[in-house]
């Protein structure tokens, strides 16, 4: 049994490092001592999501009860592909709230944090989001920062693409130590960049 179970929900149009890294991230961390497993998951039974850049991938399974679930960015700045898709449909957003709702600890990778806005997550917090989304997050009710990960306890958002490993090295840190944290972005040669604000 494990302490953190983690869910990375996938859906068409994702970014591939929105998500790849934070699970990669996580899965090292669970191998370096950290009590986490790790999940690729959608919200419908399927066999195969595409990703923004045509990478295929096939899920675990679908989202469950996660102690912890992440939602990565990709296509908001495309009409009618992903995260824009997402939040236009608001199936995804409206299981994300129930997930938080449940008491899930919930962060966002790049333009995922559009979808925590939709649903309702982002209201008066702290938040920050990629660059191209930085305006559109500005006029929903979030209070936007320059940071690369903004952590606001249950609910934390990391800005475009890479910042997804700093944020599930933040993780890492804050639920199982520094030490867990620095031996896995040591195995990944990733040197951490910028500061947690919150």
């Amino acid at each position: 049994m494990v302490d953190i179970t983690a869910e990375i929900v996938l859906f068409d149009g994702f970014d591939e490092l929105d998500a790849i890294g934070p699970y990669e991230v996580l899965v090292n961390g669970a191998e370096a001592g950290a009590s986490i497993e790790t999940r690729l998951v959608t919200l419908e039974e399927t066999d195969v999501v595409t990703a923004s850049h045509d990478l295929r991938v096939e899920p675990h399974g679908t989202l469950g009860e996660p102690d912890l679930l992440v939602v990565p960015g990709g296509g908001w700045t495309t009409a009618n592909e992903g995260v824009r898709a997402v939040v236009e449909d608001g199936i995804l957003p409206g299981a994300v709230d129930e997930r938080y709702t449940a008491g899930a600890t919930i962060a966002s990778v790049c333009t995922g944090a559009m979808i925590l806005s939709e649903a309702g997550l982002l209201e008066g917090r702290p938040a920050t989001t990629h660059h191209a989304a930085v305006d559109d997050l500005e006029a929903t009710d979030a209070t936007v920062v320059d940071e690369r990960v903004v952590d606001d306890g249950d609910v934390l958002t990391a800005g475009g693409v890479t910042s997804g490993l700093d944020l599930a090295l933040w993780l890492l840190e804050r639920e199982f130590g520094a030490d867990v944290a620095n031996e896995v972005a040591r195995q990944m040669a990733h040197d951490r960049r910028g500061s947690v604000f919150g």
